[in-house]
């Protein structure tokens, strides 16, 4: 098993796992099936994959409760594969962990392309993609680490990405387009509520008091902005 391209799989249907393993091992990754929850949780642990994709509807954990259980215990992204496509279901998927969402019936090489370019997106960055300060709070972009008072901060690489996004032009107001398309450059259905959801999340871990947001400020209508004072930029640009 090659654990540094491994793919866990977590889905019921055996025909559907059959499916996605034969067009993921043409991209090159190996995977890893569970049938269940707990055979998810056990194969994780064991192997440590880089991606996980994620059936809802289980036979004993429900998915919501597994991706859960993955945010908060492991690093890697998370894709969200359900036959549940409701706009209250799709916003629930980000709010626990998910950083996309594709429902089925779906078209197994759009899955991968998603799988691809998400991959692509949390790769560690290159050492001239550098470091950014505001007061008490640190992205090193080469490491992909957020630390606030020097305590490092666990983001979902969707919460990564949108405080990099922000903190590297504080003060301009990026709207929820244009938010999306760093989210999801390969494009999808997604509703503008899910970037609300992120920052809510993203509020909750860096600032002392969500209601009150000290780093990441509302511009009303049209999305939001990196506060633009006390801000230390450490080095050059993030692209």
């Amino acid at each position: 098993m090659n654990a540094a391209s491994s793919i866990l799989i977590v889905e019921d249907d055996k025909k559907t796992c059959e499916i996605l393993s034969l067009y993921l091992k043409r991209e090159g990754y190996e995977t890893l099936i569970a049938h269940s929850g707990r055979s998810a949780l056990d194969l994780a642990a064991q192997h440590m994959p880089v991606f996980a994709i994620l059936d809802l509807m289980l036979p004993d954990l429900d998915g919501w409760e597994i991706c859960r259980r993955f945010r908060e215990g492991f690093g890697f992204p998370i894709l969200i594969l359900s036959a549940l496509g409701t706009t209250p279901e799709r916003i629930r998927g980000f709010a626990v962990g998910a950083d996309d969402y594709v429902v089925k019936p779906f078209s197994p090489k759009e899955l991968v392309a998603r799988v691809n370019a998400i991959m692509r997106r949390v790769k560690p960055e290159p050492m001239r993609e550098n470091t950014f300060s505001h007061g008490d709070l640190v992205l090193d972009a080469y490491r992909q680490q957020v630390t606030l008072r020097g305590r490092e901060i666990a983001l979902t690489p969707s919460e990564y990405r949108l405080l990099k996004a922000l903190i590297a032009v504080p003060g301009r107001i990026a709207s929820r387009p244009e938010l999306l398309r760093s989210l999801y450059p390969a494009g999808g259905v997604v509703v503008d509520r899910v970037i609300d959801v992120h920052i809510g999340c993203l509020r909750q871990k860096i600032e002392a008091d969500a209601a009150k947001p000290r780093y990441i400020l509302t511009a009303r209508g049209i999305g939001y902005r990196f506060a633009d004072n006390a801000g230390t930029k450490i080095a050059a640009d993030l692209e």
